[in-house]
């Protein structure tokens, strides 16, 4: 069999580096699009067998070079302004990036359809569905409650127009949310994790966290961007819910994680006055902080996977305490214990 090419932009990201690894395990050619900057940001795609090309999303020219020169059999499209709190500061960016930004790939795929098929995934988000009630699944009504979830979605109904329209091999992963010791510091799995780390190191004395009862669907990002590769495997495109069908609280994932360092939790207080002690030392380790409150918030997220178990044979290998366990130990200072790229 003749050895793949593929293309994924974000690829300096978390799920761009965990699928560059799978997909060179698959034997691929590996292509990442990142846009252009001062400070370096390869840490995550260091050593891996990659070719890197400068490129953004809000360039369509570059693109249509891009894809011109390459001729990708497969194109992940996983760049995005990924921060849903930073998206009611930025709305015009994130649109621009997150709604315009897929059209100006497919775009390209279209002008180049006569030349060669190239298979599209497109990174949708359980944001999407906002407040929907609980299970979320492909046939849920979408509301999103966000600038992010909002461009999502825009982008998520331009897949499925190109598709039905010109006949693109073009997939929506509509991924609940996904975890990794990769994970960005700005989103909040990985502030805990690593505020746990410096705390146990002597370093700072407490993290400072926004809606601590805010419920989501927490997966593995290996297990998610193994089923983002399956979609693009199928004869016929489709969208697909990934998630865990598990709904667990910013709470218990602090609960959990302090654990892992020996660490129990009372809660004392309530509202923006609720603290969370040491049981141990007596000591104030958890405060609220009311600026990270979103604008609207998403109370809870769990998600059915019912069809891509189906049609996918795609379930999640981590547990949620796997998940949670491998974040802290990667952040654990004192045990100097390498970051891990994903759970194996």
């Amino acid at each position: 069999m003749a050895q793949k090419t593929a293309l994924i932009t974000g690829i300096t990201g978390q799920d761009g580096a965990v699928l560059a690894q799978i997909l060179l395990e698959k034997n691929y050619h590996v292509h990442g699009m990142r846009p252009y900057s001062a400070v370096p940001d390869t840490a995550r795609v260091e050593g891996l067998d990659i070719t890197l090309h400068y490129g953004d999303v809000t360039d369509g020219g570059a693109i249509l070079r891009l894809l011109e020169t390459i001729k990708p059999d497969e194109i992940y499209n996983l760049a995005g302004m990924s921060h849903v709190h930073v998206s009611f500061d930025m709305p015009e960016l994130t649109a621009n990036v997150n709604g315009l930004g897929p059209i100006r790939i497919l775009e390209a795929m279209r002008l180049m359809h006569a030349q060669k098929e190239i298979r599209f995934y497109q990174a949708s988000s359980s944001e999407m569905f906002g407040r929907a009630p609980a299970p979320q699944s492909e046939q849920t009504p979408f509301e999103p409650c966000s600038p992010y979830g909002a461009s999502k979605l825009y982008a998520y109904w331009m897949v499925r127009q190109y598709r039905e329209a010109y006949g693109l091999h073009a997939s929506n992963g509509i991924l609940f949310n996904h975890e990794s010791a990769l994970r960005g510091e700005e989103f909040v799995t990985r502030k805990i994790t690593k505020a746990i780390g410096q705390i146990e190191a002597g370093l700072r004395n407490r993290v400072s966290l926004g809606n601590l009862d805010a419920k989501r669907d927490w997966g593995h990002a290996h297990d998610y961007m193994h089923g983002a590769w399956a979609m693009l495997q199928q004869k016929t495109p489709d969208d697909y819910v990934l998630a865990t069908g598990q709904s667990y609280s910013v709470r218990d994932f602090l609960a959990k994680a302090f654990a892992v360092i020996g660490v129990n939790i009372i809660w004392k207080g309530a509202g923006l006055n609720e603290l969370g002690i040491n049981k141990q030392t007596g000591q104030t380790i958890i405060d609220i902080d009311p600026a990270l409150f979103r604008p609207t918030e998403i109370h809870n997220l769990i998600g059915d996977a019912s069809k891509a178990k189906h049609l996918l044979n795609w379930t999640p290998r981590h547990s949620f305490d796997d998940l949670v366990t491998e974040m802290v130990q990667a952040d654990r200072i004192v045990q100097n214990a390498a970051p891990m790229k994903y759970g194996t």
